[in-house]
């Protein structure tokens, strides 16, 4: 066997890393890098995080690989992959900062067999690697201290036990240290559907000399599991059946963290160097105490497991938004804010940490993580910035939240789940972190009245599932794709697709959602979709965003026999065309001709086209940082995530619409062509999809250049004004079919987040048109009379927002809008300070008669209409003149038919029993109208004008009776 190079007595963390990697690359393993957290191209993680190492390789278990995929061809794999165990099936977040080796992030060292060695390999290489002198590269454990596990068997799941890799295990250990285990323990499976198979565990003795047999999966701190070997054998369907994979394979995974502590002889993995220099920059920040180390009630202070979670959370947060995900308030992004929230409050409560210390440590993980992970230094700043804005929001609303909680706490014997949801609601507080705060104190919370509570006020679809009639899915698993190799079937020719011209093809495989059908007809098919595969297709199956061709396929000769494609996917190389059959059969062996649906395929590729541009443009004006984050393609319009930590100004906005638009006006040649992989990415302007993995060779797509100039000179700068991008999608032959292009939304949907969303052809210029016309009724209003304005301002201003029209000739529109608006304001302000003055004029006169009258009771109308001011002037004026005398002021408005009501009550008669609100009440009863107030000052308004003269004399007389 070779030897690979020594590691120290006791080695780094970064020396066990290379070590065990160097191990296997020398017996023809490949390296295959870490595959992202955050995976948007797995439906099983789609809320959820990479959780295990064999994620990425899940379509080479299922044998659903598609042959173009960079992985294709690959028989052995080690790597290190990066794993996030905080939801779903696996997750350890609530025992993290409670023990020494639980972790939501970590590295798993891993080896695969895709088809090739099975299990006495994978046993024999555990055992060289982990008890190997550590001058040949192994780790040198002592074997005396190893013990390791099998499947015990299930007979309720009809699973023997697992001789075979018992058998193996004793040719290196006693028969008493190779123990039997359930499906708990050792029957992995990474979800609730998936690959899945028996595993074999190795598990380690720190303190040794002794039988610690019963100790093994006692979840012991001092009987530690290392190593998990499972042998991939079954997949789990929907519905929890297991069916046999078409092939044998091999996963296994080592935590990182668990067997540095062992080779630096530490008995946590907290005090190893994957996390110390963590804890020294998190004491600097701090300057709390020094870590000892202490668990349970014997960290009276908390200080300890403050520090673990801290250093722990950090770490998950880094990896995972470098990898693309975001805090918010949905999936995965609820999960890191969660994460985050808990150490912001662990920090500040227990460590005393000044605002934004998260923020500042996340640069450690950085620098000590950047050589194993490259893709961390490729923008720190903008993981810096999402962790920093998280825990300032966080922040505003922490202290306060502390203090509620223990004002609730305080005497109680739990918390309510009311409670725990205005934690939730007002401050912030996830309700795992109520759950620790009131467990520090001894208390439970009512998770069930928690849930009732959110369920009322949170709308979170958590299915994710695909709607199919009677509940089948036409998809192709591991099964039926081996099935279909046996039969000798080959892959589908989908070469065709790009063209999109009509093609003859030969009906291989008809597939019901249960079994293979050798035909399908009106009667049967027409009710119910099936599956069609060919031996060769021009359908693009929905792929990368864009949507999938939909169209027709007829039968040849005198059988009419029609199939309406729906909807085309592909499954390890074979193209499934998915429909129904309203006329006549179609059978396995006939001859078809194949009609893609040219309307929808003509849309698509000028939505599919133009993102490319629009993808070109945003990193003219915003610059490289804004990294792809999804895009969706249809024939109604196109949709693009990217990376960007604030909302686009419209000047930007104006910016970036234009250049799109001079593209698609310059008729510039769209162009498509394979490269090799390695010499592809070596274009200086190439932009691709974050995370995506690609085949190799894989397909560049150029807009104004031909691809083969671009790999002639891959690194010229004049490449930088050109648009390149890997894609496997379809397009337009040139930029000038796309028509037109109208930019008709910009938001946030996520921290760093931001999503456009864009129209091509008829309908941008649809959306121009609209809005030219809304800007001709906005300019229009400067000649509208004052009398009219607000109304024809009003609805202009509710038409901005029912139109589709361009975000930035929206903003235009707004903007015009609010000088309308301030002009409005500034003509009602004149108007009211006319009516103010006309007031006063009229009140002065009433005053001075009012002063040489003897009537104790002042009552007068005023054509007012509604203007408050005006009566209070009014009021003022003849209060200055009759400070003695109670007055009543009323003022009918003409246009509704109202009547406003004012009144003032010197201290002198309220003593005599007038009261200002009940005058008023009295008054505005007889118009059958309401109000009231103070004493001394009250209004209020009649709804019947009719009646004015009425309530005045009544009015008169209720004072009359009071003061006299």
């Amino acid at each position: 066997m070779p030897t690979t190079a020594p590691i120290s007595t006791v080695p780094t963390a970064s020396e066990v890393r290379s070590a065990f990697l160097r191990f296997f690359e020398a017996r023809q393993h490949s390296f295959v890098p870490s595959s992202t957290t955050c995976p948007t191209n797995d439906p099983s993680l789609r809320d959820t995080f990479a959780n295990a190492g064999m994620n990425q390789y899940k379509p080479i278990f299922q044998g659903t690989l598609d042959p173009t995929s960079s992985l294709s061809g690959i028989k052995r794999a080690t790597n290190t992959q990066k794993c996030i165990r905080a939801g779903g099936k696996h997750n350890d977040l609530d025992d993290v900062g409670r023990d020494t080796y639980h972790h939501t992030f970590f590295e798993m060292l891993g080896n695969w067999s895709f088809g090739d060695y099975f299990k006495a390999e994978t046993v024999a290489w555990a055992w060289e690697l982990m008890t190997g002198k550590k001058s040949r590269g192994c780790y040198g454990l002592d074997p005396s201290r190893l013990y390791a596990t099998y499947f015990g068997g299930d007979k309720s799941a009809g699973l023997e036990p697992d001789l075979e890799a018992k058998e193996i295990w004793e040719t290196f250990l006693p028969p008493e240290r190779v123990m039997p285990f359930g499906m708990k323990d050792n029957f992995w499976e990474m979800g609730d559907t998936g690959p899945c198979g028996p595993c074999s565990e190795l598990h380690y003795d720190r303190v040794g000399n002794r039988d610690a047999g019963a100790l093994v999966n006692m979840d012991d701190p001092e009987v530690i599991e290392l190593w998990n070997l499972v042998f991939i054998q079954y997949d789990r369907l929907e519905g929890g059946k297991l069916t046999k994979l078409p092939a044998q394979h091999v996963d296994t995974g080592m935590g990182l963290e668990r067997i540095v502590s062992v080779l630096q002889n530490k008995d946590s993995n907290y005090d190893t160097d994957v996390f110390t220099p963590i804890f020294d920059r998190l004491r600097e920040l701090t300057g709390c105490a020094q870590y000892h180390g202490k668990l349970g009630d014997d960290d009276t202070t908390g200080v300890d497991e403050a520090y673990r979670v801290i250093a722990d959370h950090i770490r998950t947060l880094v990896f995972a938004i470098t990898d693309g995900g975001t805090p918010s308030n949905e999936g995965r992004g609820y999960v890191l804010r969660r994460i985050l929230r808990r150490a912001v409050r662990y920090g500040r409560q227990k460590l005393n940490a000044p605002e934004r210390f998260l923020a500042d440590l996340a640069p450690t993980v950085i620098e000590r993580m950047g050589e194993a992970f490259p893709e961390l230094l490729d923008n720190p700043q903008r993981v810096i910035g999402i962790i920093r804005e998280e825990e300032t929001s966080f922040g505003k609303t922490l202290d306060r939240g502390i203090k509620q909680f223990e004002s609730l706490a305080e005497g109680a014997k739990s918390i309510a789940g009311d409670d725990a949801f205005m934690l939730y609601d007002t401050y912030g507080f996830p309700v795992d972190l109520t759950q620790i705060m009131a467990e520090e104190r001894g208390l439970k919370v009512d998770l069930e009245g928690f849930d009732r509570a959110m369920e009322e006020a949170k709308e979170r679809s958590r299915s994710g599932g695909r709607k199919d009639d009677g509940g089948t899915k036409i998809e192709l698993r591991a099964e039926q794709i081996a099935k279909l190799n046996h039969l000798n079937i080959k892959p589908t020719d989908d070469s065709a697709k790009f063209a999109g011209k009509d093609l003859r093809a030969t009906v291989k495989a008809i597939w019901n959602g249960h079994n293979f059908d050798d035909h399908a007809d009106s009667t049967i098919a027409g009710m119910k979709p099936v599956g069609i595969v060919l031996d060769k297709t021009n359908f693009y199956a929905e792929m990368g965003g864009q949507v999938a061709d939909t169209g027709e396929i007829q039968v040849t000769g005198s059988n009419p026999g029609v199939f309406k494609v729906e909807d085309t996917k592909a499954f390890g190389g074979y193209v499934v065309h998915i429909g129904r059959v309203p006329r006549g059969k179609i059978r396995v062996g006939d001859d078809v001709m194949l009609h893609v649906q040219p309307k929808t395929r003509r849309l698509v590729e000028a939505n599919h086209t133009t993102t490319h541009i629009l993808n070109f443009a945003l990193r003219e004006v915003l610059g490289g940082g804004c990294d792809q984050r999804g895009s969706r393609v249809d024939h109604e319009k196109l949709r693009f995530d990217f990376a960007h930590n604030e909302p686009i100004s419209a000047t930007d906005l104006e910016k970036i619409e234009q250049i799109v638009a001079h593209q698609i006006d310059q008729d510039l040649g769209v162009y498509s062509e394979l490269a090799p992989l390695e010499q592809a990415k070596q274009i200086s302007s190439l932009r691709a999809v974050f995370d995506e993995t690609y085949p190799d060779p894989v397909r560049v797509v150029s807009i104004g250049v031909e691809v083969a100039q671009l790999l002639h000179d891959p690194k010229s700068e004049a490449w930088n004004s050109v648009s390149v991008e890997f894609c496997g999608g379809t397009h337009l032959t040139s930029t000038k079919d796309a028509q037109s292009f109208a930019l008709i939304n910009e938001e946030g949907i996520a921290k760093g987040i931001r999503r456009m969303t864009a129209l091509t052809g008829q309908l941008a210029i649809d959306a121009h048109e609209a809005a030219e016309k809304l800007e001709a009724k906005a300019v229009d209003l400067t000649h509208v009379p004052p009398a009219e304005l607000e109304a024809r301002y009003q609805e202009v201003y509710a038409r901005v927002d029912e139109v589709v029209i361009p975000a930035v000739r929206k903003h235009g529109i707004r903007v015009y809008l609010t000088k309308v608006q301030d002009h409005i304001k500034a003509a009602k302000k004149q108007a009211a300070n006319a009516r103010a003055a006309e007031a006063q004029s009229l009140a002065t006169g009433l005053a001075k008669s009012a002063a040489e009258s003897d009537d104790p009771i002042v009552i007068a109308t005023l054509e007012l209409g509604s203007d408050r001011s005006a009566m209070a002037a009014a009021m003022s004026t003849i209060q200055s003149e009759c400070p003695t005398k109670p007055i009543m002021l009323l003022s009918p408005d003409s246009e509704s038919g109202r009547v406003g009501l004012l009144a003032s009550v010197p201290k002198e008669m309220i003593a005599k029993g007038l009261k200002a609100g009940d005058w008023i009440r009295e008054t505005a009863g007889i118009m059958g109208g309401k109000g009231g107030g103070k004493p001394d000052s009250a209004q209020g308004s009649g709804s019947d004008g009719s009646k004015l003269n009425q309530a005045a004399e009544h009015a008169k007389a209720f004072a009359h009776s009071k003061v006299q």
